[in-house]
């Protein structure tokens, strides 16, 4: 399997060596030249798989040039109930060891439990993997890395935690400064780990991101100080979402005859591009609908055709604010595959965007070919999220994040008679103590041992939104 730019202009290469690189040389990031594919005899033979079998056998086709053994050990040791233990009681759940519990809420709607491992957050499924991936690697080769990453919330101390004591890797984490919740910049912030740095930008989410890819766009900085990536730029990130969406489908169904409906909050659009490529693995999806709060570039794509980031004075801090993004950069992998897989297309299109543009599809043929990929999308407020997790708790006696929130009152309105619908759970609820309290009056529970995480000592770097001083802090640690 070699992988290749959606900007065209790079060469193609294998697994691990774009597990290392993150943004291809050319700005454009790294897909497979062709999706691998899975029959019905296939589907039928993974319905009985568990996490781990599950995850190997979509894996090992992805990441061909690892040894199967080595690959095997590294899944198992990354899915297992010692790391994702956090199933919360109360929530009708099965047990750890399915790593992905689902939760059914009525006859046909479920959650996909994604918040059992270290963090709390659904990118610990990633995360896990990835830290256990680099550092397998970067021991084969002899190598170090230093991985830039930024966060909007749960990216940080997702990867922080992946990485941290790991041989070889130092991380360092850009986040916007006082805009996370308490406990998410607790998590980050007070990891004691020696190879952890943590800085936060005055700015938003949008203002870390360009750092990022303006730091990864520096070739000999890139190349002397070995910068890597950790965010959903990174394609082994989105190959490892892709295995939940096949778990999901199997347990919301009884046949491989059955469609399924899958609903994503998503700002980034990384979760919900590894449930695109799914679909075009041929997991039996009739729908991927993808949900956004107030901040709604991706809604208004799929709804108009217009592709429209914001500057950063108008991206609006909200309630769920893991997703106040309004640069989505995985979307340029969907826009790659919705543009028949042609670079110099992507490469006009991001050629608008990276100029501070937008591009507009309407009355073209990619606008007609649209329907084709079964998105839907739709938006949801403060007072919906807040609507939605009351509701939630009061009839199903399920307590619910703000993300989730707008995942489950979006897909509330996309429902279609007879086809399961999985809304994929995001956090679990302490992550976002203030907004429970508003909307239920009490506190929501937390593992034992995140009790007070919030009274440790931080240790974090507070800077301008500026890469030439991100540069220097790197320099003088690397």
């Amino acid at each position: 399997m070699k992988y290749i730019s959606t900007r065209g202009n790079s060469p193609a290469q294998t697994f691990s060596e774009i597990l290392l690189g993150g943004l291809a040389p050319d700005g454009g990031l790294y897909l497979p030249e062709s999706y691998p594919q899975f029959s019905e005899t296939d589907l039928a033979a993974m319905r009985a798989m568990n996490y781990r079998e599950l995850a190997f056998t979509i894996l090992s086709r992805f990441a061909d040039d690892i040894p199967a053994a080595d690959l095997r050990d590294i899944v198992n040791r990354t899915y297992t109930a010692e790391v994702y233990k956090h199933v919360r009681t109360g929530d009708h759940a099965q047990n750890a060891d399915d790593i992905t519990p689902t939760v059914k809420l009525e006859d046909n709607l479920f959650l996909l439990s994604l918040s059992n491992g270290p963090t709390l957050a659904f990118k610990d499924m990633a995360m896990q993997l990835l830290g256990n991936l680099f550092e397998y690697v970067l021991e084969k080769r002899g190598e170090t890395i230093n991985i830039l990453g930024a966060t909007s919330g749960d990216t940080g101390s997702a990867a922080e935690y992946a990485m941290r004591g790991k041989h070889g890797v130092k991380v360092f984490m850009l986040s916007p400064h006082g805009l996370m919740s308490e406990f998410q910049r607790a998590q980050m912030y007070s990891l004691p780990d020696a190879n952890i740095f943590n800085i936060a930008i005055r700015g938003m989410f949008d203002d870390c991101q360009d750092i990022v890819k303006a730091v990864s766009n520096d070739a000999a900085f890139k190349a002397q100080y070995r910068i890597g990536a950790v965010n959903s730029i990174n394609w082994a990130r989105v190959a490892a979402q892709i295995v939940y969406y096949f778990k999901g489908y199997f347990e919301a169904t009884r046949t491989n005859d059955e469609s399924v409906a899958f609903a994503v909050p998503s700002g980034n659009f990384g979760n919900i591009c590894a449930g695109h490529v799914a679909r075009m693995m041929g997991l039996p999806v009739a729908k991927l609908v993808l949900a956004t709060n107030e901040n709604d570039v991706l809604d208004e794509f799929f709804r108009s055709g217009v592709y429209r980031p914001r500057a950063t004075a108008e991206t609006r801090v909200t309630s769920s604010p893991s997703m106040d993004i309004s640069k989505a950069s995985n979307f340029e992998r969907f826009a790659f595959d919705l543009a028949g897989r042609d670079a110099s297309v992507v490469r006009a299109w991001w050629g608008k965007v990276d100029a501070g543009g937008s591009f507009d599809l309407r009355g073209t043929p990619y606008m007609a070919r649209l329907p084709e990929f079964r998105f839907a999308s739709g938006t949801s407020s403060h007072a919906d999220r807040l609507a939605t997790i009351r509701a939630t708790w009061e009839k199903y006696g399920v307590m619910i994040d703000p993300h989730t929130a707008d995942g489950l009152k979006v897909a509330l309105t996309r429902r279609e008679s007879g086809v399961p619908m999985v809304v994929l759970e995001t956090a679990q609820p302490v992550k976002f103590a203030e907004t429970i309290r508003e909307a239920l009056g009490r506190e929501p529970d937390r593992p034992r041992e995140l009790e007070g995480i919030e009274a440790l000592p931080q240790r974090v770097e507070v800077m301008e939104a500026e890469a030439g001083a991100v540069k220097a802090f790197i320099a003088a640690r690397a």
